[in-house]
């Protein structure tokens, strides 16, 4: 059923296959690079990056938690 909303699954395909990266020769390029990138997304994008970044790192956490009740 296709009610207009997708998966996170497939918002990462999505994400992963339009990917950009970046080369910097220093820190300073990297952050300028970094913050002119972010600039122009839209929030939509920002907001969607960050709730896939948080998603992560709960998944991460979570990871960790079990391994360390299993090591004991």
């Amino acid at each position: 059923m296709d009610d207009g909303h997708s998966t996170l699954e497939e918002r990462s395909r999505e994400r992963r296959r339009r990917i950009v990266g970046n080369r910097a020769a220093s820190f300073d390029e990297a952050e300028a690079w970094d913050l002119a990138y972010w600039q122009q997304r839209t929030p939509q994008e920002r907001l969607s990056a960050l709730v896939a970044i948080r998603r992560d790192v709960e998944l991460a956490e979570a990871a960790r938690r079990a391994a360390e009740r299993g090591g004991r």
